[in-house]
C-alpha cells in the first residue's frame, strides 16, 4: 500500500520510513507541512501518517484542507502533545486515529493495518478466496495446506489484487500503490511482478490481463 509520512523529526521520520518499507509498503516522507499539502493535492495514498506540529502548515490545517476536498484517505495523527483537547481536535477535524509519542512501532503498525483494512471495507486481517488464504497481519499466504513464500513486493501486489477482486486495475493504479517516489516503476516492472505472482498462485487466483487497461483478479470458479 502507498503511505505518506508527514513528520518533521528527522530521526522518527527516517525510522518509520525504513520500518514501513521493510514491511513491503511504498512509502514517501515529507518533513514540511506546506510541501506535504501540495503533494496530497496530486498524489493518492492509502494511508496518511500525519504529525500535528509541522513547519509552515500544521497537521490540523493539512487535515482540514484534505477533508474539505472530499479526500477520504485514512489518517493516523502523531503528536508529542498529550492534552485531551488536542486528541479531540484531531478527531473532530477528520483524523481516523490518534497516537501520542513516544510509541512502540508494533502498536503503530497495528493501527496502520487496521486503518488500511477499514478503508478497503475489510473487517478481518484474513481473507479467503477459494483455497487461497491471505493473512495481512502475519504476512502469510497459503493455498490449502501449502504455505507460499512471497517477497514483500509480491505480497503487497497480492494484497492489492485481493483488496480489489472483480475490479479492473490499470498498471498506473497498481504502480501508485506498489512503488514510492524513489522507485523506477515502468510497465515492465509491473508485468514482471504479476508474472511471478501468477506462477506461484497457479489456479488459486485468476489474474487476467485486460488489453489496453491492465489487470483483473477474480476467484477461480473451478476452485472457489
Amino acid at each position: 500500500m502507498r503511505i505518506l509520512i508527514v513528520e518533521d523529526d528527522k530521526d522518527l521520520g527516517d525510522a518509520l520510513l525504513r520500518q514501513l518499507r521493510r514491511e513491503g509498503h511504498a512509502v514517501d516522507w515529507q518533513s514540511d507541512g506546506t510541501t506535504a499539502d501540495e503533494v496530497l493535492r496530486y498524489q493518492q495514498y492509502e494511508l496518511l501518517v500525519l504529525d500535528i506540529g509541522l513547519p509552515r502548515t500544521d497537521g490540523f490545517e493539512i487535515l482540514r484542507r484534505l477533508r474539505s476536498r472530499g479526500e477520504r484517505v485514512p489518517v493516523l495523527m502523531l503528536t508529542a502533545r498529550s492534552a485531551v483537547e488536542d486528541r479531540v481536535t484531531a478527531l473532530d477535524v477528520g483524523a481516523d486515529d490518534y497516537l501520542a509519542k513516544p510509541f512502540d512501532f508494533r502498536e503503530f503498525y497495528a493501527r496502520c493495518r487496521a486503518l488500511m483494512r477499514r478503508s478497503q471495507g475489510i473487517a478481518s486481517g484474513v481473507t479467503t478466496v477459494g483455497k487461497l488464504v491471505f493473512n495481512r497481519n502475519s504476512k502469510l499466504v497459503a493455498i490449502g495446506d501449502v504455505q507460499l513464500s512471497l517477497p514483500n513486493r509480491e505480497f503487497r501486489l497480492l494484497e492489492i489484487f485481493v483488496g480489489n477482486l472483480g475490479k479492473s486495475l490499470s498498471k498506473e493504479q497498481i504502480a501508485a500503490q506498489l512503488f514510492d517516489f524513489d522507485d523506477d516503476a515502468g510497465d515492465n516492472a509491473i508485468e514482471l511482478y504479476v508474472g511471478r505472482l501468477r506462477r506461484k498462485l497457479g489456479d488459486a487466483l485468476t489474474i487476467r490481463t485486460i488489453r489496453g487497461i491492465g489487470y483483473l483478479a477474480e476467484a477461480n470458479s473451478a476452485t472457489a
